[in-house]
């Protein structure tokens, strides 16, 4: 029979690629992959933040993610070099938490739980929270599924139809912030974008609908998540790494696979 530890690590794991499946698409769709990495260095200002004003973590850590995620949003759309810009926030957030961190009295924390995540430490209330915030992605994404998809085709066909399409990229700015805030006992400040992007990248290769892509990605991660901690029991090796390094791995094999087809 499994341990306590490993069915919540397991359960929480799940969640996670349940929020990070569909969002990961549109991520990948958009060309938002630096994008996420801001919001989610970020999120260890959030840490700070709560810490200094006793706040739950989870909150904190998604007020500073979506605060982040609006910023770089208000900055893109002003017409400022986008790549430049994310990556003077994404790791001057980082720096500035970091050091926040160490100025907070009594604060006691495992740094590498935050920036690679600590899976196996879950508890049944980070289950809770992990999966709360999971549902409310999926609800979110699937309330604005065509239209999210129409503005992600063409911002002019979007307009042309009566859709806003500021007010889609505010609902993945939303999406992005909640999954930065849930996913990051789980994964990690640094690996977060890794699990948005890998699978639904994995996907993308393997699907011939915008649907198949997004339920493929879920499924992807979940597989990820699993197996990466078998490997990681198995070898007494970080969790988190070894999540994304074995989604890393099944990348590799759909690109040598579509590859294959071609030929």
């Amino acid at each position: 029979m499994f341990d306590d530890f490993l069915v919540r690590a397991a359960l929480a794991g799940v969640g996670v690629a349940v929020a990070t499946g569909p969002l990961g698409a549109f991520v990948v769709w958009r060309r938002m992959a630096y994008f996420g990495d801001a919001t989610s260095h970020a999120a260890i200002l959030g840490v700070a933040l709560a810490l200094a004003l006793s706040l739950p973590i989870g909150l904190g850590t998604m007020f500073v993610a979506l605060a982040m995620a609006l910023t770089v949003s208000a900055l893109a759309a002003k017409g400022w070099a986008v790549d430049t810009t994310l990556g003077v926030l994404a790791h001057s957030a980082l720096a500035f938490g970091l050091v926040a961190i160490s100025f907070v009295p009594g604060a006691r924390l495992d740094m590498s739980g935050l920036l690679f995540g600590d899976i196996l430490a879950v508890s049944t209330r980070d289950i809770a929270f992990v999966w709360a915030g999971a549902a409310t992605i999926a609800a979110l994404l699937f309330w604005r599924w065509q239209a999210l998809l129409t503005a992600t085709l063409s911002e002019d066909l979007a307009q042309a139809s009566g859709l806003d399409p500021n007010r889609e990229r505010l609902v993945l700015t939303i999406a992005l912030a909640i999954t930065v805030a849930v996913a990051l006992k789980i994964i990690g400040a640094l690996l977060i974008s890794a699990m948005l992007i890998i699978p639904a990248a994995t996907a993308r290769s393997l699907s011939r609908s915008p649907e198949a892509m997004a339920l493929l990605a879920v499924l992807i991660g979940a597989g990820s998540v699993l197996g990466g901690l078998h490997l990681s029991l198995s070898f007494d090796t970080p969790a988190g790494p070894s999540i994304i390094a074995l989604a890393a791995v099944a990348f590799t094999a759909s690109v040598g696979a579509s590859r294959f087809k071609r030929h």
